[in-house]
């Protein structure tokens, strides 16, 4: 299976400190060049370009195929990743925050998860807490439901439990 990852889930983790987790859960992750491009944009956290300048060898930059259908709802970024995904016919899972870019990627049977799927994914694994994580996730842009805070925070504790 090949992960392609979009810009935002690939800077909240580097934001959060927690990029590794990605290698400890899928090995390698491929981006498009436009989110290469996106990540290393003057307006982006500090600690994403010095990261992103820096890539680690478990993060691939592979060209995405030109666009034959525009995909005008969703940024360069977005796009190129649905469009890298889906040059890997059924053996692609991508990685996504925007909801436009999941229902499209569903409707071309593509799998997908986005920031809170990864840190959900990686405390399963024991790789991060989501006592500690999620916190500092809040003090970002990211949007999340104090609700879904407090329930992926008990999930995690009573999975911990058992």
């Amino acid at each position: 299976m090949i992960v392609v990852a979009d810009t935002s889930p690939l800077r909240y983790l580097i934001v959060l400190q927690q990029a590794d987790v990605l290698h400890a859960l899928f090995q390698r992750v491929v981006i498009p060049e436009e989110v290469w491009l996106e990540l290393r944009h003057p307006q982006a956290p500090d600690e994403v370009r010095r990261w992103i300048a820096a890539a680690p060898a478990w993060l691939e930059i592979h060209p995405a195929s030109p666009a034959p259908d525009a995909l005008t709802d969703l940024d360069a970024g977005e796009a190129a990743a649905i469009r890298l995904a889906g040059q890997h016919q059924g053996s692609a899972f991508l990685l996504m925050d925007d909801a436009k870019g999941r229902r499209e990627a569903a409707r071309r049977g593509i799998p997908s998860t986005g920031t809170l799927g990864v840190l959900r994914a990686a405390s399963q694994r024991r790789l991060l807490s989501l006592r500690d994580v999620l916190p500092r996730l809040l003090l970002t842009n990211f949007f999340i439901a104090s609700n879904l805070v407090d329930a992926l925070i008990a999930e995690e504790e009573s999975s911990r439990r058992s």
